[in-house]
């Protein structure tokens, strides 16, 4: 924000140079960015936070230096009175429809009969020099000027131009264009706001006017806006026609409600002052907006806990009614304030003790004033996270980061975890992507593509993100769920030992238990869910055939997807102190020949039952598999199993009669044979 020392001196009594006034400002908040001296005029570049969209104008700034410095402030009140034309209501020259109030709240207009365009006096066209705006002409340098001067975006339409003459506040048209004052074209979309007449649209909302009804030599009378348009109504325009403009850096920061028909008022006032002519009796203005503010409460207990001093409770009285603060009433040991309509970030207690500590000075906070110390420690979802990301990479995966929306292609290619339809944005966030994802396998597996596409990369990825799960019923609310997806090459089993590994991170000691499921996208006969102590923790499973080909994938790859909160629930986070036995183990490899459908989480079922509280730890070691010594479907499961005891030795003999009971258990249960 460049700001004029020439034109705050028409508002207050400066009284230190400008190089002082530069540093009280930066210790203030509005950081000093730098001063040049324009045709004699010190110029000073502020820094602005987004929060401060009451700075980005001199009123503002002025505003802030009187009550640094305790000064009073002089404000133009422009009067209407003497050069209305009471004869010509503005309701017989225009009609107003505002057709999009979510996007305009409030929409202000005036009409002004018989101006002579031309150019601007010399004391305006400085001012606006000194800022670094080109003069035009006498009635749009009365609408820069008041925009430099208060922040309210203005807009002076040619009223002959207007089709009708009548204003449609609307959304676009789809396919709908317009040419911008610029004299370039823009597409626009049905999102986008428009000030349109009654055949096209004459300006896109909050952002830049168009060539249509653009102020010229010939322009007569005018129709002035003044308007407050939603930020993020203006930033998703702006930043959709990457069209940025003074106007729309404004709406997209908050302009000051109450300050909408003061702004009308005064660019009126200045365009007859240089341009001549009569204002139509009346305004027309589509919402008063009435304000619905709560006052906050100040207490004198928080002032000291949060800056570590005291300071009198007339002095902080002073600072925040100073600053526009209305105080409503106070009790001993805490005051009630009502912010003022231009500053939309005070919402809190603690942005008013701000407030108190930037005027009061944070020079005159000690270095070393008490301020107590809550200690913080990580959450223990954090602490998860951690454990996951680090195994993910140890184990050669890359992480990836992919849009929350996705196109309707990516969704339907798989949904392991729901078959309702999926969440949809009313307005895209990114272009043909409405969907919120069901699971991050999609996206994972589109970035797999890309990366072999674009380097012939197998790009082996996770992700630890949200998904979007819809609630079960049409009434239900949705679950905004935490998972980690996975995708890789090589085989099933390198996914599954990442998991495995993540759950004996974690400290589950739970056994895993598979069981086939038949899911869209996911390979036949190799897609699994995974469950722990009964709970369903997640799927695991080869990408489809054709969904490979579909995305143009050499095969095969696995995706595996996990949800997080379901694991943490069963997690030991912090290790916990554990018993180990002083006594030595006892292993003894076994390899049955068993039936090709007998899965290794049954026959680990079958070891744990036999063996009981004896079994220290069985161990998957190999399956391999010989026709012609074991017949069609069968399959040699190779495993290791360690026997101990916490108050004895094992013997031999004890082991063997262990070991001998397994083999029987196993015999009757699964019909394995042991091979010597």
């Amino acid at each position: 924000m460049l700001v004029s020392w020439k034109w705050l001196s028409r508002y207050l009594n400066l009284p230190v140079s400008h190089e002082a006034l530069a540093l009280r400002l930066s210790l203030s908040g509005l950081n000093h960015e730098s001063t040049e001296i324009v045709d004699g005029d010190p110029v000073i570049d502020l820094e602005v936070t987004s929060n401060r969209g009451d700075c980005l104008g001199h009123l503002g700034v002025a505003r802030e230096i009187a009550v640094l410095y305790g000064l009073e402030i002089c404000r133009p009140e422009p009067g209407l009175a003497s050069v209305t034309d009471p004869t010509q209501s503005i309701e017989s020259l225009l009609q107003v429809e505002n057709e999009f109030v979510d996007a305009c709240p409030r929409y202000t207009a005036r009409v002004i009969r018989g101006v002579k365009v031309g150019p601007s006096p010399a004391w305006m066209v400085q001012s606006l020099a000194a800022v670094g705006i080109a003069s035009i002409n006498n009635v749009v340098d009365a609408t820069n000027y008041v925009m430099m001067e208060c922040g309210q975006p203005l807009h002076a339409f040619d009223y002959a131009k207007l089709d009708g003459q009548r204003i449609r506040i609307r959304p676009a048209s789809e396919g709908e264009s317009i040419e911008a004052i610029d004299h370039r074209n823009y597409l626009l979309e049905p999102s986008m706001c428009v000030i349109a007449d009654s055949r096209s649209a004459v300006a896109v909302a909050g952002v830049m006017g168009g060539a249509s009804s653009e102020v010229t030599e010939t322009t007569r009378d005018l129709v002035i806006e003044a308007a407050i348009f939603t930020p993020l109504s203006v930033r998703r325009t702006a930043r959709a026609l990457k069209l940025h403009s003074p106007s729309s850096y404004r709406f997209e920061r908050r302009v000051d409600p109450e300050q909408v028909d003061w702004a009308n008022r005064r660019v009126c006032q200045l365009i007859i002052e240089s341009a001549g002519g009569k204002v139509a009796s009346g305004v027309i203005d589509t919402h008063t907006m009435p304000r619905d503010a709560k006052p906050l409460v100040l207490r004198a207990s928080q002032i000291e806990r949060v800056l570590g001093i005291s300071i009198d409770a007339d002095e902080v009285a002073r600072i925040l009614t100073a600053l526009g603060c209305q105080s409503t009433a106070s009790s001993p040991g805490e005051m009630h304030f009502t912010p003022p309509s231009w500053r939309h970030d005070l919402t809190r207690e603690v942005d008013l003790i701000e407030e108190v500590a930037r005027i009061h000075g944070y020079d005159k906070i000690p270095e070393d004033s008490p301020i107590p110390v809550a200690p913080s420690a990580r959450r223990p979802y954090d602490v998860g996270v951690d454990q996951v990301r680090s195994v993910m990479t140890a184990a050669g995966l890359s992480e990836a980061m992919t849009p929350s929306v996705v196109v309707e292609r990516l969704d339907e290619a798989m949904s392991p975890w729901t078959d309702r339809p999926a969440l949809q944005t009313q307005t895209p966030m990114l272009e043909g992507s409405r969907r919120l994802r069901r699971s991050l396998l999609p996206s994972l597996l589109n970035s797999r593509a890309a990366n072999w596409a674009s380097s012939t990369t197998e790009a082996n990825l996770y992700e630890i993100a949200h998904v979007y799960l819809p609630g079960e019923t049409d009434e239900a609310l949705p679950d905004e769920h935490y998972t980690v997806g996975m995708i890789a090459g090589g085989d099933f089993y390198r996914l599954k030992g990442i998991i495995e590994t993540i759950f004996a991170r974690l400290g589950i000691d739970a056994p895993m238990q598979l069981t086939s499921v038949d899911r869209p996208g996911l390979g036949r006969g190799t897609a699994v869910e995974i469950r722990m102590q009964g709970h369903l923790v997640g799927y695991l499973a080869a990408v489809d055939a054709k969904l490979l080909k579909s995305f143009k994938l050499p095969g095969p790859v696995f995706v595996a997807e996990v949800s997080l909160p379901t694991l943490f629930a069963m997690a030991t986070l912090v290790p916990q102190q554990r018993f180990v036995s002083p006594f030595p183990s006892v292993e003894r490899d076994l390899n049955f020949v068993v039936a090709e459908a007998i899965r290794w989480s049954e026959m680990e079922r079958v070891v744990r039952t036999s063996v009981g509280t004896d079994l220290a730890r069985v161990t998957y070691r190999e399956t391999y598999r010989d026709p012609k010594k074991d017949g069609d479907d069968r399959k040699r499961v190779l495993m290791t199993v360690e026997l101990r005891r916490d108050d004895e030795t094992l013997s031999g003999d004890q082991a063997d009669a262990m070991i001998t009971k397994l083999i029987n258990d196993c015999r009757e249960s699964l019909a394995a044979e042991l091979l010597s």
